[in-house]
């Protein structure tokens, strides 16, 4: 989780050594991914995308860290801006790129993955909670990500969006209200 990683491992990081490079990157990775699979949900039925656009912040991260500085605010900020724009580029990306594409070959071993069935109900449930995420406001949606997916406490939040922990807090519980007040029964059917 990015708000364990210390300052002094950055420091560390950020004049090159090695060992911190790895455990930033430990830190942080988890909650990167839980942040993309969020913004970006599921791709017929897999985080692929998502997973793999964690993997470039972590990329992004590594190439800028030795010119960053610290101004003031998290280093979960700095990590989580680099972020957003992957995740903005994904979503350009896809949209571009929303041709069909061919089929792997048959495999040869049975498949350990969810059957049909469950990866339907999963995908559907994803569909409809990303729906439901995507009637907010950009920055409610952004909050309700930060704070219930990743986890961060809403100073860290605050840093990343530029408000106040109790802004944050506050934008969060309207968001959730919001969401509560959409969801209605729609969710109740899935719930198992």
């Amino acid at each position: 989780m990015i708000r364990a990683v210390d300052a002094e491992l950055v420091r560390r990081a950020v004049h090159g050594d090695r060992a911190a490079m790895a455990e930033l990157l430990t830190d942080i990775r988890p909650g990167l991914v839980r942040y993309c699979r969020g913004r970006l949900g599921r791709v017929g039925g897999a985080y692929t995308t998502a997973d793999d656009v964690a993997q470039e912040v972590c990329l992004a991260v590594l190439r800028v860290l030795p010119r960053y500085q610290e101004q003031g605010v998290p280093f979960a900020a700095f990590v989580y801006r680099i972020a957003a724009h992957k995740v903005a580029d994904a979503q350009r990306a896809a949209v571009r790129d929303s041709a069909v594409t061919p089929t792997d070959s048959p495999l040869e071993e049975p498949d350990a993955a969810p059957g049909p069935e469950a990866q339907a109900v999963a995908t559907d449930l994803a569909r409809r909670l990303s729906a439901l995420l995507n009637q907010l406001p950009d920055a409610q949606r952004e909050i309700v990500l930060l704070r219930v997916a990743v986890g961060l406490s809403a100073e860290e939040v605050g840093a990343i969006v530029g408000m106040s922990p109790a802004a944050v807090r506050m934008a969060q519980s309207r968001a959730l209200a919001r969401l509560r007040s959409l969801a209605g029964d729609a969710l109740d059917e899935v719930a198992a």
